[in-house]
């Protein structure tokens, strides 16, 4: 957004907590934000406001924006049928209208009196039905002979602390089984020097040990590359559906946080593919199931079975093609339809 023009007020970080326990030592400073982001807003009204996620800082500011007349769309409905399943009354208050990235979000919202429009996933436009493996490998200098495994371990600091250690003691343990493995992973530039620091104090980088390469950014070009991978439960478990890679889920937090969301959960599942799916079709191991044994078993169970990956790269690409619309011209006219004529 920034290179198309915008004006960032604050740095996107700020908002990238997650978690109940973990957002309290950020709880003013994002407060602070928001008081100070409603003023400016308020100062200065603008034609519609956009709320992108976020629904724990956007609802509330959108509430507010709108009784002070202000149009308002939320861009991404939030999961309320998974888990929180209060939020939807939240919602109904705060946006004029909602943009839903799933196809039977607006059936749901509609029954609460809530506008919807279906626009499509941007990440199932954006990545190709059928990527290029040989050349995503020859791009990150991998080896076109080796079973690569990307590991995915999370974008935030919080889930790279929790997910990172299991995550590599995981694919030591498997590199002793199998052969011809290579690892790779994507970092993000804000927490590159705190995931080279952990793969360093894991005894990474030595001729003997696994095969790990680290590349800045270009998590699609690793899930392109790859054969597998071993993916902290978010977003990239749906970006590595749409590139139709057999994957392990995976999620630990802290024991309060997993508390209070195991009550508020409405569903079996937590990962993105098999919600949308409606079954386990990939394997979740989440909290105290998440240890680096199981990890590894449950890669090689990948390893060792073939034709239940072709299987699931079928129901991927169906998947894909229900997610892949024209998100750009829908949202475009969805946000006219409110605009103040």
């Amino acid at each position: 957004m920034q290179r198309q023009g915008f004006e960032a007020w604050w740095p996107a970080q700020k908002l990238s907590v997650r978690g109940y326990v973990e957002v309290f030592a950020h709880l003013p400073e994002l407060l602070s934000i928001r008081h100070k982001l409603k003023r400016r807003i308020l100062a200065q009204p603008p034609d519609v406001f956009i709320g992108v996620d976020a629904p724990d800082f956007n609802l509330d500011l959108e509430i507010d924006l709108r009784s002070a007349g202000i149009p308002t769309l939320h861009f991404v409905s939030p999961s309320f049928w998974a888990w929180r399943a209060e939020k939807v009354h939240k919602l109904r208050r705060a946006a004029d209208h909602v943009l839903c990235i799933f196809p039977f979000e607006p059936e749901l919202l509609r029954a609460h009196d809530i506008a919807a429009t279906y626009v499509g996933h941007p990440l199932a436009q954006m990545i190709e039905m059928h990527p290029d493996r040989t050349a995503a490998r020859q791009a990150l200098g991998l080896r076109p002979e080796a079973t690569v495994l990307a590991l995915l371990p999370g974008s935030r600091q919080a889930e790279i602390c929790h997910m990172l250690p299991r995550f590599l003691q995981a694919i030591r343990l498997l590199d002793v089984q199998r052969k011809n493995l290579q690892f790779v992973m994507p970092v993000l530039p804000p927490l590159r020097a705190q995931v080279e620091t952990m793969v360093a104090q894991a005894g990474f980088g030595a001729s003997h040990g696994p095969s790990l390469l680290q590349v800045e950014g270009r998590s699609h070009e690793a899930l392109a590359a790859c054969d597998l991978a071993l993916v902290t439960s978010g977003t990239a478990t749906l970006e590595a559906a749409l590139f139709k890679r057999p994957m392990v889920i995976a999620y630990h937090m802290p024991w309060l946080s997993w508390k209070i969301m195991r009550r508020k959960q409405l569903q079996p599942w937590v990962g993105l593919p098999n919600i949308l799916c409606g079954q386990f079709v990939v394997p979740e191991l989440i909290q105290d199931r998440a240890t680096p044994q199981a990890l590894a078993d449950a890669l090689l169970s990948w390893l060792d079975q073939p034709d239940q990956c072709r299987d699931v790269a079928q129901r991927f690409e169906q998947l894909h093609q229900q997610l892949r619309r024209d998100t750009a011209v829908l949202t475009c006219d969805a946000i006219e339809k409110i605009l103040p004529r």
